[in-house]
Formats: C-alpha cells, sequence, structure tokens
C-alpha cells in the first residue's frame, strides 16, 4: 500500500468509497473514468481492510489480555 493511502484515516477512506461508489452507480462517466474509479475504489477498500484488521487485532489483544493474561488459566492460582 502507498505511503500516501496508508496517511488516509478510516473514515476518510470510508466517506471517498463510498462517494466513488457513488458516481459509479449513477453511470454516465466514460469507460476510462469508471475504470480509474473502480482502481481508486480498490485502493480505498484497502485501506478500510487495513485499518479494520489493525482494530481487530487490537480488540484480540485487549480481550486475551483480559481473559487469559499471565497467569490465567487453569492451575494457575496454585491448585
Amino acid at each position: 500500500m502507498a505511503e500516501a493511502e496508508t496517511a488516509l484515516g478510516y473514515e476518510q477512506a470510508r466517506d471517498e468509497l463510498i462517494e466513488v461508489v457513488r458516481k459509479l452507480e449513477a453511470g454516465g462517466t466514460s469507460l476510462e473514468d469508471s475504470l480509474a474509479l473502480w482502481e481508486r475504489g480498490e485502493e480505498l477498500a484497502k485501506v478500510c481492510r487495513h485499518w479494520l484488521e489493525g482494530a481487530r487485532a487490537r480488540l484480540d489483544s485487549a480481550l486475551a489480555a483480559r481473559d487469559g493474561g499471565p497467569g490465567a488459566g487453569p492451575g494457575a492460582d496454585g491448585e
């Protein structure tokens, strides 16, 4: 992913992606413009996916630390 793309925040990328989809659905653009919009949409979708995967990893890490942190689990209390 290009450095400029990673600089986009999730909300900014999502909003731009919504606009790209709206333009594609509206039609009336040339084939060349439609292809350019499609490619931009793919790039924006990757940015969103990157942010969501990062958020999922952070959430999973936080849940693991809460539910099974060091010393947690069977036998951890000396039984």
